[in-house]
């Protein structure tokens, strides 16, 4: 075995570990989403933080990452516009930062 192939067998290994969740009353529903987020992903919510984007890098972890009980996501890229005006920006920092405490900070990786 090549060390690629170890690699990625290692991820996929960690996104089976099944779902994690947060119960969200102020929308009926939980989201759920894997404890791990992928380097792309990741890399465009930094991105958006360094450009002092908080708000948008926050809504924008919410559409890649949270997912309903069968792991299909919850939001499109569409939505976004609805997240960013026409949502409780309460419950979307209180969920996106729950989502991004299972993993390192962005400011935390930008810095590295």
């Amino acid at each position: 075995m090549n060390a690629i192939h170890n690699a990625t067998k290692h991820f996929k290994t960690k996104l089976a570990n099944g779902l994690e969740w947060i119960d969200v009353p102020e929308w009926d529903t939980k989201v759920y989403f894997t404890a791990s987020a992928t380097l792309k992903q990741t890399e465009e919510v930094v991105k958006l933080h360094q450009e002092k984007k908080v708000m948008e890098a926050l809504v924008t972890v919410l559409i890649m990452r949270a997912l309903n009980e069968e792991g299909k996501p919850l939001f499109k890229m569409v939505d976004k516009f609805e997240l960013m005006n026409n949502v409780d920006p309460e419950v979307v920092i209180r969920v996106a930062n729950h989502i991004l405490n299972q993993e390192p900070k962005a400011d935390e990786i930008a810095k590295n």
